[in-house]
């Protein structure tokens, strides 16, 4: 029998180690998918440590129901090696990316389209094994997408950042003032919130970061406007040049200090989006969030139909690829590392 070689995590807050298993056997419209590619992304750490940052001092226990040792990673892209006897066999070969994002298929969520959402969820490298592997189990079919002819490393990053980004930018999109759009954060799905929300918007696209490489890579791939949060009276320098602050804002770094910029920088009316997890907490004065009229909605990943909506968009060539770069899977240990240290611009995508 075939074998499978996993970077897996054999113990929270501790490194990634190697483990070889038999590959697995796919039954039913289960499909056994070689992985090419897999992107790193920064969820990945908070399972690694087994906590997500409440604030306070408090964590989020993300360590239960899992069963180590554990495979993460969860932005695919690869080759179908092998299907169940209830999927078709034409898949047999056929490069596609795989929608991580996937519900028990039975509850009231998963039957509205909305899998994203079910608390009974399978979510690739999450709760089931996902793609730091050289093989995935996916559990139907259904969760497989196209990609051609885009590069396998965008196709793979879509599938998380990529739809994250979109699903964000897309709780904007009926907003009726669109004067103006604030993208906080730019890291991996910050930079795909660029690249997508160019396509997705007319007016122009302003961003904000800390990292002054960040902000540089930014204006290069077309944002108009670049913000450094740290620098000194910068929310009157901003409300002053946008007339009153920012009609739409998407917080994807999600941190106290992230979201107290954002509550500080929209317009009146305005919405932010939070889709990011660096965690804390947050807290506004009732009086504040009323008299500003603001709306606060927190967002995660897409939908499957997003998923597709977002691929059709990239495949028609008019979402421009985002900065990525390629290691080997071997290796993800350390950009895991070099992630965590806040030294990776735009994604890094890893390969076997």
């Amino acid at each position: 029998m075939a074998r499978m070689v996993r970077q897996s995590l054999v113990k929270f807050d501790a490194p990634l180690c190697e483990t070889i298993i038999d590959t697995p056997e796919p039954i039913g419209r289960e499909v056994l998918v070689r992985i090419e590619r897999c992107g790193l992304c920064h969820s990945d750490l908070h399972i690694q440590d087994g906590y997500a940052d409440l604030g306070g001092g408090k964590r989020l226990d993300t360590t239960r129901g899992m069963t180590l040792p554990f495979t993460l990673g969860h932005e695919i892209a690869g080759v179908v090696d092998e299907v169940g006897p209830d999927a078709s066999n034409d898949l047999i070969g056929k490069k596609q990316a795989v929608f991580p994002w996937i519900g028990c298929g039975k509850c009231r969520d998963c039957a509205n389209g909305d899998e994203n959402l079910c608390v009974k969820q399978r979510f690739l490298g999450v709760s089931i094994d996902g793609g730091f592997a050289t093989h995935v189990l996916v559990p139907d079919a259904k969760y497989l997408l196209d990609y051609d002819p885009l590069p396998v490393n965008q196709a793979a990053t879509l599938m998380c950042s990529g739809v994250t980004a979109y699903g964000a930018l897309k709780r904007l999109v009926d907003r009726p003032r669109q004067r103006n759009l604030l993208l906080i954060g730019l890291g991996g799905v910050g930079m795909m919130g660029l690249s997508f929300a160019q396509a997705m918007f007319k007016q122009n696209i302003t961003v904000a970061d800390l990292s002054p490489a960040a902000r540089e890579t930014a204006l290069q791939n077309g944002a108009a406007v670049a913000y450094d949060p740290a620098e000194p009276e910068i929310v009157r320098r901003i409300l002053k040049e946008t007339e009153g602050g920012f009609d739409g804002v998407v917080d994807f770094a999600g941190n106290e200090k992230s979201m107290a910029f954002a509550v500080a920088t929209v317009a009146r009316g305005g919405k932010i989006v939070v889709s990011g997890l660096m965690g804390g907490n947050f807290s506004l004065p009732m009086v504040q969030w009323v008299y500003k009229r603001m709306t606060i909605e927190g967002f995660m990943v897409g939908t499957l139909t997003e998923a597709k909506e977002l691929m059709a968009l990239a495949r028609a060539g008019k979402i421009k690829p985002t900065p990525m770069k390629e290691e080997p899977m071997a290796d993800v240990q350390k950009w895991i590392d070099e992630l965590r240290a806040g030294k990776v611009v735009g994604r890094i995508v890893l390969k076997n």
